[in-house]
């Protein structure tokens, strides 16, 4: 771990890049595709998402934080990952239930089941080994925009090598677990994505 400008850095880039950061805006750029640019639509299909995916999961996180069950709302130890985990899977459970309900666009129902699916294999994964959620939310991300916005949004990549640089600096990750997470946000998320869109 380095300090000084770069562990600075490194901090800004955790928590600007962070996965509860990244769900809040994913959702609406989705949202914006999936409902031919128009505002109101938008918002209200990305703010569902967003709700059950990323605000109601990072209320829990950020609770037992408070409460002393976890160390930070970054939960960094590998053993008490699994409880925040099923509780962001349970919510977003629910919201992609009311999408289905709601008969949200295929795009929007299809990123809810790509991060219920990445999440799911995050939480596998966790029992035995620490993989990077940041890295795994990242390259889903990008992988998604992506298939949404065409090759332009490619240089996004460059995002996840800095977020996974991050996660390294500051020493919550080794090089091995960020790479890991950066493959299976795509892999997994994307996959799923491209299936159902």
């Amino acid at each position: 771990m380095i300090t000084g400008p770069g562990s600075r850095l490194a901090r800004v880039v955790t928590e600007v890049c962070s996965p509860a950061v990244v769900v809040l805006l994913l959702p609406l750029a989705v949202a914006w595709a999936a409902t031919g640019h128009r505002v109101g639509p938008t918002v209200l299909w990305g703010m569902e998402v967003a709700l059950f995916s990323s605000v109601l999961p990072m209320v829990f996180i950020v609770r037992g934080a408070r409460a002393g069950r976890w160390e930070t709302h970054h939960v960094r130890a590998r053993e008490h990952r699994f409880v925040p985990l099923m509780v962001g899977l349970a919510s977003t459970a629910v919201g992609i239930a009311i999408l289905v309900l709601a008969r949200a666009p295929r795009d929007v129902l299809a990123l809810s089941a790509a991060m219920f699916a990445t999440l799911a294999v995050c939480v596998v994964v966790t029992r035995g080994w620490k993989v990077s959620l940041h890295a795994a939310v990242a390259g889903g991300a990008v992988a998604m925009i992506t298939l949404l916005y065409g090759p332009w949004s490619l240089p996004l990549v460059l995002v996840v090598a800095l977020v996974g640089w991050s996660r390294v600096v500051l020493g919550d990750h080794t090089v091995a677990q960020v790479v890991v997470g950066a493959l299976l946000g795509p892999v997994v998320g994307g996959v799923v994505f491209l299936l159902l869109r």
